[in-house]
Protein backbone atom coordinates (compact mmCIF):
# COMPACT_ATOMS: atom_id res chain seq x y z
CA UNK A 1 0.00 0.00 0.00
CA UNK A 2 1.38 3.42 -0.93
CA UNK A 3 1.90 6.37 1.33
CA UNK A 4 -0.78 9.02 1.62
CA UNK A 5 0.37 12.21 -0.04
CA UNK A 6 -1.26 14.46 2.55
CA UNK A 7 0.64 17.48 1.29
CA UNK A 8 -1.39 17.52 -1.92
CA UNK A 9 -4.63 17.96 0.03
CA UNK A 10 -5.90 21.07 1.78
CA UNK A 11 -5.45 21.56 5.50
CA UNK A 12 -9.22 21.24 5.88
CA UNK A 13 -9.29 17.92 4.00
CA UNK A 14 -6.45 16.52 6.10
CA UNK A 15 -8.02 17.71 9.38
CA UNK A 16 -11.43 16.26 8.54
CA UNK A 17 -9.81 12.98 7.51
CA UNK A 18 -7.94 12.77 10.82
CA UNK A 19 -11.10 13.43 12.81
CA UNK A 20 -13.14 10.88 10.87
CA UNK A 21 -10.40 8.25 11.19
CA UNK A 22 -10.43 8.76 14.96
CA UNK A 23 -14.19 8.21 15.02
CA UNK A 24 -14.17 5.24 12.61
CA UNK A 25 -14.64 2.45 15.12
CA UNK A 26 -17.93 1.24 16.61
CA UNK A 27 -16.55 1.40 20.18
CA UNK A 28 -15.56 5.04 19.68
CA UNK A 29 -18.98 5.87 18.28
CA UNK A 30 -20.52 4.18 21.34
CA UNK A 31 -18.25 6.16 23.65
CA UNK A 32 -19.18 9.43 21.94
CA UNK A 33 -22.87 8.56 22.06
CA UNK A 34 -22.60 7.85 25.78
CA UNK A 35 -20.79 11.14 26.43
CA UNK A 36 -23.35 13.04 24.35
CA UNK A 37 -26.30 11.35 26.07
CA UNK A 38 -25.00 12.18 29.51
CA UNK A 39 -24.24 15.79 28.54
CA UNK A 40 -21.56 15.77 31.21
CA UNK A 41 -18.15 14.31 31.91
CA UNK A 42 -17.83 10.53 31.96
CA UNK A 43 -15.38 8.77 34.24
CA UNK A 44 -15.16 5.04 34.95
CA UNK A 45 -18.67 3.93 34.05
CA UNK A 46 -17.86 3.31 30.37
CA UNK A 47 -16.42 -0.14 31.10
CA UNK A 48 -19.64 -1.34 32.72
CA UNK A 49 -21.91 0.29 30.15
CA UNK A 50 -20.08 -0.84 27.00
CA UNK A 51 -18.91 -4.24 28.17
CA UNK A 52 -15.34 -3.72 27.00
CA UNK A 53 -12.16 -4.19 29.02
CA UNK A 54 -10.66 -1.17 30.76
CA UNK A 55 -7.49 -1.18 28.60
CA UNK A 56 -9.66 -1.26 25.45
CA UNK A 57 -11.76 1.67 26.63
CA UNK A 58 -8.60 3.56 27.61
CA UNK A 59 -7.08 3.05 24.16
CA UNK A 60 -10.22 4.31 22.41
CA UNK A 61 -10.42 7.32 24.75
CA UNK A 62 -6.76 8.06 24.01
CA UNK A 63 -7.37 8.07 20.26
CA UNK A 64 -10.40 10.34 20.59
CA UNK A 65 -8.46 12.68 22.85
CA UNK A 66 -5.40 12.76 20.55
CA UNK A 67 -7.67 13.80 17.68
CA UNK A 68 -9.13 16.54 19.88
CA UNK A 69 -12.69 15.20 19.73
CA UNK A 70 -12.87 14.80 23.49
CA UNK A 71 -11.05 16.44 26.35
CA UNK A 72 -10.25 15.12 29.80
CA UNK A 73 -9.77 16.56 33.26
CA UNK A 74 -8.22 14.83 36.24
CA UNK A 75 -10.60 14.44 39.18
CA UNK A 76 -8.93 12.65 42.04
CA UNK A 77 -7.66 9.32 40.79
CA UNK A 78 -9.76 9.28 37.61
CA UNK A 79 -9.97 11.25 34.39
CA UNK A 80 -13.34 12.58 33.32
CA UNK A 81 -14.02 13.00 29.60
CA UNK A 82 -16.36 15.30 27.73
CA UNK A 83 -16.85 16.53 24.16
CA UNK A 84 -14.43 19.21 23.00
CA UNK A 85 -16.94 21.85 21.85
CA UNK A 86 -14.53 23.55 19.43
CA UNK A 87 -13.71 20.35 17.56
CA UNK A 88 -17.33 19.16 17.67
CA UNK A 89 -18.49 22.42 16.04
CA UNK A 90 -15.75 22.11 13.41
CA UNK A 91 -16.90 18.55 12.61
CA UNK A 92 -20.54 19.60 12.48
CA UNK A 93 -19.83 22.57 10.22
CA UNK A 94 -17.47 20.79 7.83
CA UNK A 95 -19.62 17.68 7.52
CA UNK A 96 -22.71 19.85 7.05
CA UNK A 97 -21.07 21.69 4.15
CA UNK A 98 -19.79 18.41 2.72
CA UNK A 99 -23.21 16.70 2.79
CA UNK A 100 -25.08 19.78 1.63
CA UNK A 101 -22.82 20.03 -1.44
CA UNK A 102 -24.75 17.14 -3.00
CA UNK A 103 -27.06 18.74 -5.54
CA UNK A 104 -29.68 16.00 -5.75
CA UNK A 105 -30.45 13.24 -8.17
CA UNK A 106 -27.94 12.58 -10.92
CA UNK A 107 -28.84 10.89 -14.20
CA UNK A 108 -25.33 9.84 -15.22
CA UNK A 109 -25.21 6.53 -13.28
Amino acid sequence: MGLTKSEIFTEEQNRLSTLLKAMAHPARIAILQRILASNTCICGDLVEELGLAQPTISQHLKELKLAGIIQGTVEGVSICYCINPVTWKLLKDQLGVFFESYKGEVTCC
